[in-house]
């Protein structure tokens, strides 16, 4: 009965544990960006971080996914999820966007998400998007934007929209947006460490020759090599995996909800951090999110 409430405590917990790591990912951009191009740098996290599950695949002797149907629909979602999405919205920063607006191009991902589940499920005996998640979606953007939105109206020489950056976070948009309604779809489950293994080996095919042709080179410093490390062993290892498994195991419109607190938190850990001012609009964004966000996991009741 121990084992088993553990268990169940940690099923619960791994949302909030999925966004306290995946809000470190602007931090670690604030840490490692200056220092280093960002298809280099991501060429590198990928390389890396095959190079930990493959010790761990051998270690624990993880099976691997069982068909080369499997292998083909893993490859495709990492390069959504991973070459797409990441190499998006690192690559716009670094382009001059600010990290508030690109937080929030991607925040659409909860309402694009929303929008295709209910066109694809019309007709079908599968419930669809109810009025109550609808409402949670529309609270938690108008949270999310109230959290940006002094980043947004608080722009420099270096925090500016282009044609090019604005495409790339819209590619990093639609990427994990059609990355995870297609592993909800395609992929069977497995054991998330192959999984993710096959996720990066296609990102970094990808990616790579597109890094080779980057000028910048890496200078390596104390900020860089902790930027690098935390990429891997939290962001990859850790919140790429908990990202997955939460796909597999719920539905898509509550997991990609969860993205609307990441912004909540990112503000949070920078003002902890770096001292970044919190406003009374920062914190009440932060709740409406929160609320929003509990509207749409919150499952329906028993009619």
């Amino acid at each position: 009965m121990t084992g088993l409430r553990s268990s169940d405590a940690w099923v619960k917990a791994t949302p909030v544990v999925f966004v306290l790591i995946w809000a470190t990912g602007f931090i670690v951009a604030r840490f490692g960006m200056p220092h280093a191009p960002p298809l280099s740098f991501l060429s590198m996290r990928y390389a890396l971080s095959i190079a930990c599950f493959g010790v761990w695949i051998v270690l624990a002797k993880v099976a691997w996914p069982q068909s080369r149907q499997q292998f083909l629909h893993l490859s495709v979602t990492g390069i959504l999820m991973h070459a797409g999405y990441l190499g998006g919205v690192w690559v716009a920063v670094k382009a001059g966007m600010g990290s508030g607006l690109s937080s929030l191009v991607v925040g659409f991902q909860p309402v694009l998400t929303a929008i295709w589940l209910s066109y694809s499920l019309r007709g079908t005996d599968q419930p669809g998007i109810s009025r109550r998640q609808w409402l949670g979606l529309c609270l938690g953007f108008v949270g999310l934007l109230m959290v940006v939105w002094r980043k947004l109206t608080l722009g420099t020489a270096l925090d500016h929209v282009t044609p090019a950056n604005m495409a790339f976070a819209v590619t990093a948009l639609l990427s994990i947006t059609v990355g995870t309604l297609y592993q909800k779809r395609f992929v069977q489950a497995c054991d998330v460490r192959s999984a993710n293994t096959v996720q990066l080996f296609a990102a970094l095919v990808v990616t790579l020759p597109l890094a080779l042709m980057e000028t910048e080179s890496m200078r390596w410093n104390a900020e860089l090599v902790g930027a690098m490390a935390w990429s891997v062993l939290g962001l990859t290892l850790g919140g790429s995996s908990l990202l997955y498994l939460l796909i597999q195991r719920g539905a898509a419109a509550s997991v990609t909800s969860l993205m609307y607190l990441v912004p909540p938190t990112t503000a949070m850990m920078a003002w902890f951090l770096f001292d970044e001012s919190i406003t009374l609009a920062t914190l009440l964004g932060t709740a409406l999110t929160a609320w929003g966000v509990s509207w749409v996991v919150r499952p329906s009741r028993a009619r």
